[in-house]
């Protein structure tokens, strides 16, 4: 079995000038383009052409409707990186059915904290179906009970076993939805996007256009990104289908136990478009720098995304300085900005600049809300760097604003608001939540905090993850990525934010414990509190998480500090020099 062509021979590109995913579709499958699987080893187990993911979605399409399910009903999709997430997710876009893709179970120990969000996911969205793979089948089972709306659920057998009826298709229309995404951070509470066919186009042609990836013919993308978290499903799946472009998957699983497999791929098979948050390129150099096949070839890779997350240069040059010599090209790197709630994409950096940094001076940044250039960029005490992450989309508007809602200066920090046709028209039944964002006029404001810098946005954080100590405001990344720098605690095992004593605020940061005893245990509180106070000359209090329980993340794998600080709260970590339970309960 070869891997699928990068090029159709006579189907001239069309460039994400479509009306709905079923028109996209339709459009791909006369040429020979498509999608294969890899395994963790690099072996290429299932190649699909765009035409045979439309025949297979056309016969599920017919098996839904025969089955009576009515236009418009949800079906709720664990999105794991096969086949068969493919059948049903294309196949409910052409019955008339709302696709609602979800994550798969990350880690282990988590069996109830995940029934928990599926059936959450379910509630809000009201879906009437539930289908994933096998594995996963007892979940969906467990999931259902108490929704007596769910009339099918199970892995793709229950969906293989429905008989195809001769029915006719009724796809998805223009006006129409498209599928409801869950937004990262909503495991407890979830908020399903409505991601709409006429907002997806938008945001497609923008991303594929001159002002974002400026897509080829010839162009391939590779991706080990989930298909349940807006980078994977609308950025490496529905762009590239938008172009016929071919695809080269491997699992998020596979990736995080060999992410050199990553590299490997888009090498072998030439890719030259993909993306990752901050962290892949850093666990591609951690685990591969040390051992770079001799054979690796990079030069392709014209198009190297970077997004997700808040941007980290210092990953960024040490996955150049590790691959340069393979024929990666640091100016490659596109960083860019999004959000589920605008699909995905908002700015893009110009393409051949490579990530620039903008470094401004801590101080004035806390006191004054002023990303003031720093006089000496080398002070690793007072010295700050954001990345510069492009200029917003065509047709779409972005301001910062300040606590009056009027937009800001260049280099004065304030809350991002986007508008424009990639936003959706809210949260899924979910009206009161919807205008805490939406505006009237149809302005999102995005929750996110940045400054404008000669047009382009620099996105410094989170509003809601802001901590304000005696009026002064602190990142909780500086705080995260200061631990790191100094080997205090491995990359993503910290988590900082803040509490109220009652006398004010208080930070906390609480850290992965991978001690063996109580002592040990006391020796990591120390050397963290002592690195805190070093680094942004505050106190805090360490809190230490079991490694059986891990760190909370969202659905996008992202760390989540508002459920680390509820769990803090509700007494579940450690506090050394108070009573609790023991660092390995």
């Amino acid at each position: 079995m070869d891997p699928l062509p990068s090029r159709n021979t006579h189907l001239p590109q069309r460039r994400a000038n479509f009306a709905t995913v079923a028109e996209i579709l339709d459009y791909a499958a006369q040429g020979q383009t498509g999608i294969s699987f890899y395994s963790a080893k690099g072996e290429l187990l299932s190649a699909l052409a765009w035409r045979e993911v439309r025949e297979r979605a056309h016969v599920t399409a017919r098996k839904l409707i025969g089955a009576g399910f009515a236009v418009g009903e949800r079906l709720l999709i664990t999105a794991d990186t096969w086949p068969g997430f493919f059948d049903a997710f294309f196949g409910a876009q052409y019955a008339g059915l709302i696709p609602v893709p979800v994550s798969i179970p990350v880690g282990i120990g988590g069996k109830d904290a995940y029934l928990d969000q599926l059936r959450r996911q379910l509630a809000a969205s009201g879906a009437v179906a539930a289908v994933g793979i096998d594995d996963l089948a007892g979940f969906l089972a467990d999931a259902a009970k108490g929704f007596p709306a769910v009339r099918l659920h199970g892995g793709k057998g229950v969906l293989d076993a429905l008989p195809e009826k001769a029915v006719d298709l009724r796809p998805l229309r223009p006006a129409d939805l498209c599928y409801i995404q869950f937004s990262s951070g909503s495991t407890r509470h979830p908020h399903g996007v409505q991601i709409t066919q006429r907002a997806l186009m938008a945001n497609l042609a923008g991303m594929t256009g001159p002002a974002g990836l400026d897509v080829i013919p010839g162009d391939r993308a590779a991706s080990w990104l989930p298909l349940y978290h807006d980078m994977g499903l609308i950025g490496f799946l529905m762009a590239p289908l938008s172009c016929q472009l071919s695809i080269d998957y491997l699992t998020p699983r596979d990736f995080a136990r060999r992410p050199m497999q990553w590299l490997n791929i888009i090498s072998r098979n030439r890719g030259t478009i993909s993306y990752s948050p901050s962290f892949g390129y850093d666990l591609s150099t951690r685990r591969g720098a040390t051992q770079v096949p001799a054979d690796l070839d990079l030069s392709c890779w014209r198009r190297a995304g970077i997004g997700g997350d808040m941007i980290r240069p210092e990953v960024l040059n040490r996955f150049a300085d590790a691959f340069e010599p393979s024929g990666f090209d640091r100016k490659a790197f596109i960083p860019s900005y999004g959000m589920a709630e605008v699909c995905l994409a908002i700015t893009f950096s110009p393409k051949g600049a490579g990530v620039r940094t903008d470094v401004v001076d801590r101080v004035a940044l806390g006191k004054d809300q002023a990303a003031v250039p720093a006089v000496d960029p080398q002070d690793g005490h007072r010295a700050r760097s954001f990345v510069l992450c492009g200029r917003v989309l065509p047709g779409h508007l972005l301001e910062v604003r300040g606590p009056d809602g009027k937009p800001l200066a260049d280099r004065q920090v304030g809350r991002i608001f986007i508008k424009g046709p990639s936003v959706m028209p809210g949260y899924f039944g979910e009206p009161e939540a919807s205008r805490e964002v939406l505006s009237a006029d149809g302005w999102l404001d995005t929750g996110d905090l940045g400054y404008w810098l000669a047009g382009e946005i620099v996105v410094t954080g989170r509003a809601k993850d802001l901590i304000i100590i005696n009026g002064r405001n602190v990142w909780p990344q500086d705080i995260e990525w200061a631990l790191e720098a100094r080997r205090v605690v491995k990359n993503g095992d910290a988590a900082a934010f803040s509490v109220d004593t009652g006398a004010g605020e208080r930070v906390v940061v609480a850290v992965l414990a991978r001690v063996s005893d109580a002592e040990a245990g006391e020796a990591l509180a120390r050397d963290v509190a002592g690195a805190v106070r070093e680094a942004i000359a505050v106190d805090c209090d360490v809190a230490l998480v079991p490694p059986t329980t891990g760190l909370p993340t969202t659905s996008s794998g992202k760390l989540s500090r508002a459920r680390t600080k509820a769990n803090y709260l509700a007494g579940l970590y450690t506090v050394p020099g108070s009573p609790s339970k023991p660092i390995a309960a």
